[in-house]
């Protein structure tokens, strides 16, 4: 059971319904809708769907322009019902297309962190060929210590191991340059305990080394960890980029009649590439290192996106990630989580 949180993202309710609805006919994955009855009855009913998905009420909702605070301000909103049934076990995992500081500070209220994870990491695919590539963390915590890095390697390689079914990912570490003292205090420490031995009992990483910013695109690892703030600056750049070259691309195969010949000759190779740069197949970040699986979606979100990040929890969930997280950390995972001091700045 998916926990789908029904009020959560631009389109909401009737895309997130709607994609709640496709995940459940078309890839028999029961969900369960957070909401407000009221508003989601007349959606249920204009999809033909009335009865066929579970609604559990929910009357507050956070606003799309609400951050961390508003889990303390609505302790009964959509996205922390849908929280509070993974808890319960009354579902496997949340799925919200809302806001994503609102989501990760409920999750962590909610669900808590895993023993010794201090804090989330917030993993994304890059559409990277010949396979994609997990980033972490994309915007969970912002100001992390050296140590949380190499948790969110562990983390990367828990997902790419489930999600990407990768064997033995690579894991490299994203800063200014490849030479292993290139980069500030926290790339460099980072590189260091990365390359070490590992710590009480964790799984060994298969550690690349470093990676610049021109290399996220080149598939030359299958994890790149970062801190959350570089990490977010990377992705919007990314996405940026690819609307720019898309529109530059489109123009350049529409501009001439000749360019709409050729273009009409490539048709097949152009829906792989369109479908493989597409953001709404991959589902969604997923949010690593608490008791419980989420999955954050798009704010802008369609039905198709929801669809996708519901299987994708779903996914997820079946290979128990959350266990698999406990096993890489090792005796780690079983120690309360420490407290690490602040780097000098």
């Amino acid at each position: 059971m998916i926990a789908v949180d029904a009020m959560g993202g631009d389109y909401a309710p009737q895309e997130i319904v709607a994609g709640a609805l496709a995940a459940q006919r078309e890839h028999g994955i029961a969900v369960t809708l957070s909401g407000p009855p009221a508003r989601l009855r007349p959606v249920l009913l204009a999809l033909g769907a009335q009865g066929e998905l579970r609604v559990v009420p929910a009357e507050d909702i956070v606003g799309m322009d609400e951050g961390a605070l508003a889990s303390w301000r609505r302790p009964r909103s959509s996205i922390a019902v849908a929280c509070q049934l993974v808890r319960r076990g009354q579902a496997a995992a949340v799925v919200s297309a809302g806001s994503t500081g609102g989501i990760v500070a409920t999750a962590r209220l909610r669900l808590r962190s895993l023993p010794g994870v201090p804090r989330p990491g917030l993993a994304v695919v890059l559409p990277t060929y010949p396979k994609p590539t997990v980033l972490i963390d994309a915007g969970a915590t912002a100001d992390p210590k050296p140590e949380m890095l190499v948790q969110f390697g562990q983390l990367g390689v828990a997902y790419a191991q489930i999600a990407l079914g990768a064997a033995a990912p690579r894991v490299g570490l994203l800063t200014i340059g490849a030479e292993p003292g290139k980069g500030n205090m926290l790339t460099r420490r980072a590189h260091e305990l990365l390359a070490a031995e590992p710590q009480h009992g964790a799984l060994p990483l298969s550690f690349a080394g470093n990676l610049e910013g021109g290399d996220l695109m080149t598939g030359a690892v299958d994890v790149i960890v970062t801190d959350g703030f570089t990490g977010n600056v990377a992705l919007k750049t990314l996405e940026g980029s690819m609307r720019f070259a898309a529109g530059e691309l489109r123009s350049a195969l529409t501009g001439t009649r000749t360019a709409r010949v050729g273009t009409m000759l490539q048709r097949r190779g152009l829906r792989a590439l369109n479908q493989r740069l597409d953001a709404e197949t991959y589902g969604g970040a997923a949010l690593l290192g608490l008791g419980g699986t989420v999955v954050i979606a798009h704010g802008a979100s369609t039905a198709r996106a929801v669809s996708s990040a519901c299987v994708l929890a779903a996914n997820l969930a079946r290979g128990e990630i959350t266990d698999k997280i406990r096993e890489r950390l090792g005796t780690a995972g079983e120690r309360p989580a420490r407290h690490f001091l602040r780097r000098d700045r």
